[in-house]
């Protein structure tokens, strides 16, 4: 069974593929083994989504690798 792990005193950072805009921001939280959260930054109240540490991994070696 898995479970969603307790966000309420999460530390959310900007990623850095953000590009500082106001309106495409993503945020991650570390300090949580296995799992990285992740969540919109204009809607910090709203879902967030949690993957897997070599799932988040394995997209973002995606996401540097050039087209």
């Amino acid at each position: 069974m898995k479970r969603t792990p307790d966000l309420s005193a999460a530390v959310w950072r900007k990623s850095s593929y953000s590009e500082g805009g106001a309106n495409d921001c993503v945020e991650i939280a570390d300090g949580y083994p296995g799992l990285v959260p992740v969540r919109d930054s204009k809607l910090p109240e709203g879902r967030v989504l949690v993957f897997g540490a070599s799932s988040w991994s394995a997209f973002v070696h995606g996401v540097r690798e050039p087209a």
